[in-house]
């Protein structure tokens, strides 16, 4: 009988042992996992950096004073033009949209809606009210999206932590009334949230209870095997 009980318990102890080794792993595992996956994804600004075919316009950002608002929280959804487009600007637009803060900050903050809008979002005809102030306009036709019937959006969806990025051919410009208007170009440090839902890490959650199922069912195992052990 002792010789029998002496075998239940160490079973028991060895399940026991067991399934500390499988919680120990998935906390091991699975959260590097996580953690990993978040810190992948950057924000507006270094994604805008390391794609390469931005330069103007982070330089633009930098001029205009935007940088920190774009790297904050958000959401934003950029309609980014390349170095190309860029380059589509009449000879000295450029330089004098850098010379002059209040107007460069108009033209850029008109490429910025408040929110999330991803591409499956986009339907023919819909309208947009820009950070800036005036309304962006969509046209959607044989798969192609323009915007004012004069940017076409070349790559969609490019994703950021605090917004998306969408990629444009051609440089869009507020109406100059809009332009011109008091308070034009200025962009809140932080836009309210656009009633998305929030995005909560449950990693912890379940690795707390596989540790507790693990656990538990450790200690209904050993709970009879004991009291068996008692009476023998």
């Amino acid at each position: 009988m002792r010789l029998h009980s002496a075998v239940l318990a160490q079973r028991a102890a060895r399940w026991l042992s067991l399934s500390f080794a499988a919680a120990l792993a998935a906390v091991l595992v699975l959260a590097p996992t996580a953690q990993t996956a978040n810190a992948q994804q950057k924000d507006i600004v270094d994604t805008a950096v390391g794609a390469g075919q931005f330069t103007t316009l982070v330089k633009a950002v930098q001029a205009a004073g935007l940088v920190d608002t774009l790297k904050s929280p958000g959401p934003f959804t950029v309609f980014a033009p390349t170095d190309a487009a860029f380059a589509k600007l009449p000879a000295g637009a450029l330089d004098q949209l850098i010379a002059n803060p209040a107007q460069l900050k108009a033209v850029l903050t008109y490429h910025v809606v408040p929110g999330k809008v991803v591409a499956s979002q986009v339907t023919n005809g819909l309208s947009a009210n820009s950070v800036q102030g005036a309304p962006l306009m969509f046209q959607v036709a044989g798969g192609s999206v323009k915007v004012n019937n004069s940017a076409t959006v070349v790559q969609a969806d490019v994703m950021a932590s605090n917004g998306v990025i969408h990629v444009i051919d051609t440089v869009l410009m507020p109406p100059a009334a809009q332009g011109a208007g008091a308070g034009a170009g200025t962009m809140p440090a932080q836009l309210p949230r656009t009633g998305e839902a929030d995005v909560v890490d449950t990693t912890p959650m379940a690795l707390a209870g596989l540790a507790l199922l693990l656990f538990g069912g450790a200690a209904m195992l050993w709970r009879p095997m004991l009291a068996r052990s008692r009476r023998d």
